[in-house]
């Protein structure tokens, strides 16, 4: 059979999957062959367009029984969205679901049995982590922690707010800009801690120093933040000194095993940081950070859960650990905060924000969209891909509810006062 010829029997084979795949997924949809060579398939429905450049998608998808497959091929540029990514990723769910008869499926294995088994000569970037075994020694939490965060601080801050928060926001309105709602963040953290001029702040995993400027700016405590990540070590360390800082505010590479001391600090925040420990290193976590805190010192921590107990292999832990973070676990929030109690802590409040993440993630996601051209000057066509296909569909995860994200505010007991008003009432008035 001629070049032509198979590729024309296998557009087709890959037309007859697709027409059984999608005869029940909501919305109208056409499906096109494209080019002389019938080498491209274009998906269309009302929403989003969906173009498949090689049919050795299909093939794992069938046999393997797993989206994971479509989201490879996309970060790989085997498949392109144009339209509504939003929309499109509601496939994840649907194929994640579909059921066929016996029929059916002899039918779709005998057409993917006559597909390709390898990609056709389609140039790619690969960008994958490369494989993490969950150690979480000092050593491989470093390489997690450059892989994820020592990418581009311009390609970061293309999507970022201006204060560089690589975190949940803080919406009083879904209306308010993300300036806003990042801004109203740090400051509802400075607030729940009750920063007062003088006291002695941590910050751990501190980013790009977002949070220990703006509790010395607006607060006046001295404050210490410690990172993992070079890049957001040194621009850090030069906003702090744009910003005129460097009498209340310092960072550092350091990891938290290596904090020393006791009862150095009066108040510690920890954001976006417990997802990277590890859960079996969550009881060291929690020691190290009550053994620095001074007795009646508060703690916040902030970080997203997961609503099934610890981290078992699925399609989102795979692709998470994969493509974005190698070595994030996550759990339940009640695990995370039994874990504190077990070390001593003393909760106070735990405060949800799951729809605030959602509106934080689509903010993003538009942001980096809308410069594109630029963030490609920074990073590789497949590292924006994996950062737009895992931004949205984490926005759909927590709308859906299937991952959460709290505050959980906790003291080391012993404090001479207590630790906390009688009311939150503090938290919320101004002036």
């Amino acid at each position: 059979m001629s070049s032509n010829g198979a590729e024309a029997g296998h557009a087709h084979a890959a037309l007859r999957i697709l027409t059984h795949l999608l005869r029940d997924f909501p919305g109208a949809t056409t499906l096109r062959l494209l080019s002389e060579q019938l080498q491209h398939i274009e998906i269309v429905t009302p929403k989003f367009t969906l173009l498949l450049r090689d049919p050795v998608v299909l093939r794992k998808l069938i046999f393997g029984r797993s989206p994971l497959p479509l989201a490879d091929a996309y970060i790989n540029g085997l498949i392109d969205v144009e339209g509504d990514l939003y929309a499109a990723l509601g496939l994840k769910q649907y194929f994640q679901t579909f059921d066929f008869s016996l029929g059916v499926r002899w039918a779709l294995l005998r057409d993917a049995w006559r597909l390709p088994a390898k990609p056709r000569n389609i140039v790619t970037t690969p960008f994958d982590s490369g494989g993490f075994s969950h150690r979480h020694s000092k050593g491989s939490d470093q390489a997690a922690i450059a892989f994820h965060y020592d990418v581009s601080n311009l390609f970061y801050k293309l999507w970022l707010d201006k204060e560089m928060v690589y975190s949940c926001a803080y919406f009083e309105s879904e209306h308010d800009t993300l300036e806003r709602a990042q801004e109203h963040k740090l400051d509802h953290i400075c607030r729940k801690l009750r920063l007062k001029p003088g006291e002695r702040l941590l910050d751990i995993g501190c980013g790009w120093g977002a949070m220990v400027c703006w509790a010395a700016r607006h607060y006046g405590v001295r404050a210490h933040g410690i990172t993992l990540s070079h890049k957001q070590f040194e621009y850090a360390q030069a906003r702090i000194a744009a910003d005129g800082l460097k009498d209340l505010v310092t960072v550092e590479l350091r990891d938290y095993r290596d904090l020393e001391g006791e009862a150095v600090y009066d108040k510690i925040s920890s954001i976006g940081m417990f997802e990277h420990v590890g859960l079996s290193n969550l009881p060291t976590y929690n020691a190290i950070i009550k053994r620095v805190l001074r007795p009646g010192g508060l703690f916040l921590n902030h970080g997203i859960t997961h609503d099934e107990e610890g981290w078992q292999r699925t399609i989102d832990t795979e692709f998470i650990n994969r493509y974005v973070f190698p070595d994030g676990e996550l759990d339940t929030v009640s695990n995370i905060q039994r874990r504190m109690e077990q070390t001593g802590f003393e909760i106070h409040d735990v405060e949800a924000l799951r729809p605030h993440y959602a509106l934080t993630l689509r903010h993003w996601v538009q942001r980096l969209e809308e410069h594109r051209e630029e963030a490609l000057e920074y990073v590789s066509e497949s590292a924006y891909r994996v950062w737009r296909l895992y931004m949205a569909a984490c926005a759909l995860e927590f709308e859906s509810g299937g991952t959460g994200i709290y505050q959980i505010l906790a003291s080391k007991p012993g404090g001479a006062k207590p630790a906390v008003p009688l009311t939150r009432s503090d938290i919320y008035t101004t002036g």
